[in-house]
């Protein structure tokens, strides 16, 4: 890579230029090797716009770090080096997005890096919890094994959110389409009817007159609420982009007549499951508690979870740390007391997180299988009742002549 530079020199003159390296580290050092005290580096291979935008809808899934990692931990099983196995991996991804990213590691690890700090320069694709995990296998030297367990720990999450998040693509369409299908009605179709039942001179029902009067609010208002739904949505998006704004959401979230529930026992599995594959590739309890409670993807559960890793830190046990959390249920921490008291804390929350992970499942199950029918019904309903309150004063006009 080339690498655009300003810098001064030890006599204090400014020096500008550019150097070939393989990662910016490396750059630095060698300029700093120079004698030379840099005040700004930047690369210096500039993308077109159309390369950049190509780049923005070839990101890289959850479903291509799965393989990925099970990709790395067969090399390393079969012994070769660290560099080749990114160099292959690198040279046979689709992906572009993901190949630049591995080519950029490979020449992190030429440059002397290990391979988590490679890692780490790529927060967007490798998590602060994917990074922890690599530097406690790079500890114990069983790489082979942690990547075993982080595509097995990123199967089980992609699974298991992608249940619970298609689950509720039905639902959601069969809503949008109601309330499309009912205020294209209120706005396009009932005007026009009822412009003929009013010039009829006709006594209109009181259901009929309360239909007529909510639909010249929303030809008349209509674009007003619009803009007022919109406004509120950019204002939730907003709020949910501070921290006080987020712990609100999420709590408010988890609050929610059973949704709430079905979003517990998501995030429980989560912890059980992130803490359980961290303990048992050799992570440090505290220092596992604090990366969970960074990737749990709730403000609500994170705050919980490094309330218990202070309280770790003083000397207090895992369990009674739960206990004091009305978010962690009862279950969680009798379980938790009993791995800490038979040192086999990672295969209890193992078998948490599992017995979570049916929960979730179970609770999906349900919630479809109630929401379909209804929203069925609730669809039927609303239309039936709309052509009803203009349709019957027509037939009533009609056989009356």
């Amino acid at each position: 890579m080339l690498f655009k530079y300003h810098a001064i020199d030890q006599d204090g003159h400014e020096r500008e230029g550019t150097i070939e390296a393989p990662s910016q580290e490396i750059a630095i050092s060698a300029l700093q090797r120079r004698s030379l005290i840099i005040s700004a580096i930047e690369s210096a291979d500039k993308k077109s716009v159309f390369e950049m935008n190509l780049a923005f809808f070839d990101r890289v899934s959850n479903k291509e770090i799965v393989i990925l990692s099970r990709q790395i931990a067969t090399l390393f099983e079969a012994q070769v080096s660290a560099l080749r196995v990114f160099r292959l991996i690198a040279s046979e991804v689709e992906n572009k997005s993901l190949a630049s990213i591995l080519t950029t590691v490979g020449d992190d690890l030429q440059g002397g890096s290990p391979i988590s700090k490679a890692l780490s320069r790529h927060p967007k694709v490798f998590s602060t919890f994917y990074v922890n995990m690599v530097r406690a296998g790079e500890e114990s030297g069983k790489l082979s094994e942690t990547f075993n367990y982080l595509a097995d720990y990123l199967d089980r999450s992609y699974e298991l959110v992608s249940k619970a998040e298609n689950a509720l693509i039905y639902p959601a369409f069969v809503i949008a389409v109601f309330f499309g299908v009912m205020a294209l009605m209120l706005t396009l179709v009932i005007p026009k009817i009822s412009a003929v039942l009013l010039d009829s001179g006709q006594e209109v029902p009181m259901y009929t007159k309360i239909v007529i009067g909510f639909s010249n609010f929303l030809v008349q208002y209509g674009i007003f609420i619009l803009i007022a739904l919109i406004a509120s949505g950019f204002y939730v998006w907003r709020l949910g982009k501070t921290e006080s704004g987020k712990l609100f959401l999420d709590g408010f979230k988890l609050g929610v007549p059973y949704l709430g529930d079905l979003y517990k026992k998501l995030y429980l599995s989560r912890i059980a499951d992130n803490f359980a594959t961290m303990l048992l590739s050799g992570v440090s309890v505290v220092e596992a508690i604090e990366i969970t409670s960074s990737v749990v993807g709730n403000a609500a559960y994170a705050e919980v979870l490094k309330d218990v890793g202070a309280s770790v830190k003083g000397g207090s046990s895992i369990s009674d740390s739960f206990g004091k959390h009305a978010e962690i249920p009862g279950i969680m921490v009798a379980m938790t007391r009993v791995g800490e008291e038979t040192g086999e804390l990672g295969k209890i929350l193992t078998t948490l997180a599992k017995f979570y992970n049916r929960e979730v499942t179970n609770a999906v199950d349900t919630l479809v299988s109630l929401i379909e029918p209804a929203m069925i019904v609730l669809l039927g309903l609303g239309v039936g009742v709309l052509l009803a309150a203009v349709l019957l004063p027509i037939y009533n006009m009609a056989g009356s002549f």
